[in-house]
């Protein structure tokens, strides 16, 4: 140690590390902690309750457009649970018969689909094969030596079936959305009923009144977000449909249906149908050219939505910078996996509300935002 240099104060240390601050500190991130500990363990009991209230969001104007006309809230919300499994029924069975064919037909599709990528991918095989020839080479080499190799032993594991597993996944399913409908139906049931309870307890009536706000501006941004973005699916899946059945794809109302439902993730939901499209094309079209025509269609049309037609149909109603927004939807869907990913967009928009009424919260909220007009004048100059 330099003779210059000044002792270590460890009284000081010690009070800096037991001081408020620091034990605050520690706290939020043991809370932290806690918090995604109990996300990702609790997903199977949470998972139905967020699906629930951001579908309460969606529907609860519907509700409250009944008991306008004195319909109760009870009977509304039956009614609403009754369209919801009327549409869920109509399109379950109209799409059955193209899914079981489609999971019958499976393990020869990805065949011949890896039949005709490798014609693509060859160059990458070839490189490969030479790695493997190197490999082999040291290995006889290391044999010559008289260094024994032991031969590593095969193991093969048979797994389930694809139809087996299809419908296993397909049974948690259906008992997954009957929970989330009885449980929406409760919601829509109650009404406000939550929300006056808070406004009951709430000690002064400034909290009073920005409860109600963030509730309302909750309900109003959800259901807005989710009748829009349902709306422009919609829309897309009947164009990209269109388009298979010109080109001459098989079941082109599959297609349209997965348009409809991939594309509430953002992203990734276009990166997976463009993966979809490129397998299917490949087994149903010989010439490689027009396979890939598939997928470029649909990437043509992705673009338009993503570019022109959402900004221009929702505008700022939900600003949410795009790194945010792939960060939101990486953390949800680590946390939740494919589930998490389709509500990511949702809880986003959810908390920003809740921090841009909440003052100590105000700085998070613009760090979510996109980049207003003055901020962009501002960069420009």
């Amino acid at each position: 140690m330099d003779s210059g240099s000044a002792d270590p104060d460890i009284s000081k240390t010690g009070s800096a590390i037991e001081s408020p601050r620091a034990r605050s500190i520690d706290l939020t991130i043991l809370a932290v902690l806690a918090v995604l500990y109990t996300l990702y363990f609790a997903r199977d009991f949470m998972l139905p309750i967020v699906f629930a209230v951001l579908l309460n969001f969606l529907f609860s104007p519907v509700v409250r457009w009944f008991a306008r006309f004195r319909v109760p809230p009870a009977i509304g919300a039956g009614v609403v649970i009754i369209g919801i499994l009327a549409l869920l029924g109509t399109g379950a069975f109209g799409l059955s018969g193209a899914v079981r064919d489609w999971a019958t037909t499976a393990p020869a599709t990805l065949k011949t689909a890896e039949a005709k990528l490798n014609k693509i991918i060859r160059p990458i095989q070839r490189a490969s094969r030479t790695a493997e020839q190197v490999a082999n080479a040291a290995g006889e080499t290391a044999a010559s030596a008289g260094v024994k190799t032991a031969k590593p032993a095969e193991v093969v594991v048979a797994g389930p079936s694809l139809a087996a597993r299809v419908f296993g996944t397909t049974q948690r399913s259906v008992v997954s959305v009957l929970e989330v409908l009885i449980l929406l139906f409760f919601l829509l049931a109650a009404g406000d009923l939550f929300l006056q309870k808070l406004i009951k307890v709430l000690p002064n009536v400034v909290d009073k009144k920005k409860a109600v706000q963030i509730a309302r501006a909750m309900e109003s941004s959800i259901s807005t977000y989710l009748l829009t973005a349902a709306t422009v699916n919609l829309v897309e899946g009947a164009v990209v449909g269109g388009i298979m059945f010109l080109w001459g794809m098989p079941n082109p109302a599959l297609w349209g249906a997965l348009v409809v439902l991939l594309e509430f993730v953002p992203y990734l939901g276009a990166l997976a149908m463009v993966v979809i499209l490129t397998v299917a094309a490949l087994t149903t079209f010989d010439a490689v050219g027009h396979a890939l025509l598939i997928p470029a269609s649909f990437l043509v049309v992705n673009l338009i939505q993503g570019n022109f037609v959402t900004p221009v149909v929702l505008g700022h109603r939900l600003a949410l910078n795009p790194v945010a927004l792939f960060i939101g939807l990486a953390f949800w869907f680590w946390i939740w996996g494919i589930a998490g990913a389709f509500i990511a967009v949702p809880i986003l928009a959810t908390f920003k509300i809740f921090c841009d009424h909440i003052e100590s919260l105000a700085s998070v909220g613009e760090f979510l935002g996109q980049r207003d007009e003055r901020e962009r004048r501002a960069i420009i100059r």
